[in-house]
């Protein structure tokens, strides 16, 4: 069965397929695995990212979620960019071109909309997810510093 890419969220941010959010929820997870357990929090959590900007794409093979993106435009000094937020792949599906499909999806997504690029932060400690973005065309443009609050 092939894969196929689904909106969740619509431009303004709306849900527009709540009836994948429960699938959705456990691989998202993978990559976000500090949010605070519950449905009803993640969902909650991710309401807040759409309401700021954030929209949703998945992957699913049938009625199973294999990866999942979640995006936004960013209009900055820099230029006009598609900007990932989370960018997962099911741990069971890795290295079936999940990912790719996603990335390809973002890419056609950000021409679309007139982004001169598309971009996105990983953590350092995620040397796997690296090695995907080097071999996707990625390149490391700057650093990026934080510093917490609380």
């Amino acid at each position: 069965m092939p894969v196929s890419f689904l909106r969740v969220t619509d431009g303004s941010g709306a849900v527009i397929a709540p009836e994948w959010l429960s699938r959705v929820e456990p691989v998202h997870r993978q990559l976000r695995d500090r949010l605070p357990p519950g449905f009803d929090v993640w969902q909650q959590t991710l309401q807040n990212v759409f309401a700021n900007g954030g929209r949703m794409v998945l992957a699913a093979e049938g009625e199973t979620v294999k990866g999942v993106a979640v995006w936004r435009i960013l209009d900055t000094s820099g230029g006009r960019h598609l900007f990932v937020d989370d960018l997962v792949t099911d741990m069971a599906c890795r290295s079936q071109a999940i990912g790719r499909g996603l990335i390809n999806w973002l890419e056609n997504e950000a021409r679309a909309c007139s982004c001169a690029m598309l971009s996105l932060t990983s953590n350092v400690a995620r040397n796997g997810a690296h090695r995907f973005y080097f071999r996707e065309g990625f390149f490391i443009a700057s650093y990026y510093f934080r510093k917490n609050l609380g």
